[in-house]
């Protein structure tokens, strides 16, 4: 088996053939830390730690950075608001992250790099881009001169126009070209900033991870992945400054990324109210059942989030963890050889995440139907380890089906009071049975009696 990916660079499904099998490395966009985690942005978490997963198994040392975008202008603008150093912010928000990322089972980085620790770094990079011709300084800002670059473009396949379109920033009249973007700028005395050879300034968003990639994994890496939202113009920027500023040297040899996250058919965002945060999402289902709906489609796919989706999920793990309890008896060893072959088939093959979890379904009901003692014990450590590069089946079964989360204490609340509702009902204590109705009112939970007793359903 290879492992092949798909190429954003080269619009082609690829074997992987990293510079070095001895050293891999990837880089992946993290988030910017001013808010909580939404599901949107735990997708590529959830993706690349499979992949980071993958990796690890085939080959000798995986490097694996994601960096923490810590100054920009919604942090400043949440400082602002909140009368706090920007640091308080973005510590904040950066334990929220690990903690919901914990929660669903994404592994650590080997590394986190955050920009403000790279400053100095980061102004070098700019010094260098400026002594090759390819960036200027004007008014204190310093701009990537884009024609310099004459590869501009290649990954994203835009024409010039609609490069320039979907930059979405004002086309200022100190740039020479209207496609040149920032790689410094200065700043007020009421915002962050650090002395520069250009003034007192901080980073423009794209030069950062350049820096920190060149800092930490070196000219050239083997992967960088994120959303597909960050193509253009993010990649597009880092593949120009990379290049330019190491004389041509190749700066990224495969190009990854994961589909959008949609709710109920529709985009997300504030304006409809359908932000979910995982930290929410979290007091509705186990964190095991979130990252089993984020692998419910290809990871290039858009993934449509549901409530039902999410329900699924979990009855989904139900299943795989039934079968797991019911081999409790079968002793623990490892794998035997090609076992679970399919499964890691199905994650090399572009990382197919329906069809490993179909063929992890499989084993399951292998694992059902077999009868040896020896049988029962090589099902079970197939399907842990199986379930191990997806992130999935670590836990003890009992554990997994003892967790509850305030909604199925909700759940069992309401159900006890529909209950007592139903018994004072039939001892025809009718007060009661008002009042316990109200209760539920209250709760949000309206009850229909019917011939074969109370059905509810909740109102909003």
């Amino acid at each position: 088996m290879t492992l092949r990916l798909t190429n954003t660079l080269t619009r082609t499904t690829e074997p992987f053939s990293p510079a070095n099998p001895d050293h891999v490395t990837m880089y992946v966009c993290g988030p910017t830390v001013y808010n909580f985690a939404h599901i949107g942005n735990a997708r590529p978490a959830v993706v690349f730690d499979v992949l980071y997963r993958l990796l690890k198994r085939r080959f000798g040392r995986v490097v694996y950075a994601r960096n923490f975008t810590d100054v920009d202008d919604k942090i400043n603008a949440a400082a602002q608001e909140t009368g706090q150093p920007i640091s308080v912010i973005t510590e904040r928000f950066i334990e929220a992250y690990h903690a919901d990322m914990a929660a669903l089972g994404v592994l650590a980085p080997d590394l986190e790099p955050c920009v403000t620790d790279h400053v100095p770094e980061i102004i070098g990079l700019v010094e260098r881009l400026i002594a090759r011709g390819h960036a200027y300084a004007v008014e204190g800002h310093v701009l990537f001169h884009v024609p310099s670059f004459s590869a501009y473009g290649a990954l994203s396949g835009r024409s010039r126009d609609e490069m320039i379109a979907g930059a979405r920033v004002e086309v200022a009249p100190y740039k020479r070209d209207p496609a040149d973007f920032i790689l410094w700028k200065p700043s007020t005395p009421d915002l962050p900033g650090w002395e520069s050879p250009w003034g007192r300034g901080r980073p423009g968003w794209h030069i950062e991870c350049s820096a920190m990639i060149e800092q930490h994994l070196g000219v050239s890496i083997d992967i960088h992945g994120g959303g597909q939202d960050l193509i253009f113009p993010h990649h597009e920027n880092e593949i120009a400054q990379g290049t330019c500023a190491h004389d041509g040297e190749l700066y990224c040899r495969y190009w990854v990324h994961n589909g959008f996250v949609t709710v109920e058919g529709r985009k997300m965002s504030k304006s409809l109210g359908n932000v979910l945060l995982v930290r929410d999402l979290l007091s509705e289902a186990p964190g095991e059942a979130i990252r089993f709906a984020l692998l419910g489609a290809h990871y290039r796919k858009p993934l449509d989030w549901s409530a039902d989706g999410l329900a699924q999920a979990r009855r989904g793990l139900d299943r795989l963890y039934g079968v797991l309890r019911d081999l409790d008896d079968a002793p623990d060893g490892a794998c035997p050889l090609g076992l679970h072959d399919a499964v890691v088939a199905a994650l090399e093959d572009d990382l197919n995440f329906p069809g490993a979890i179909a063929e992890l379904f499989r084993l399951a009901k292998a694992a059902r139907q077999a009868t040896t003692m020896a049988d029962r014990a090589a099902c079970k450590a197939a399907l842990r380890e199986a379930g191990g590069l997806l992130g999935l089946l670590q836990q003890d079964p009992a554990a997994w089906f003892g967790q509850t989360t305030a909604e199925d204490e909700e759940t069992a609340r309401i159900e006890h009071l529909v209950e007592a509702r139903l018994v004072a009902r039939s001892e025809r204590d009718y007060a009661t049975a008002d009042r316990i109705r109200d209760e539920l009112a209250a709760l949000g939970v309206v009850v229909r009696d019917r011939a074969d007793g109370s059905a509810w359903q909740r109102t909003g």
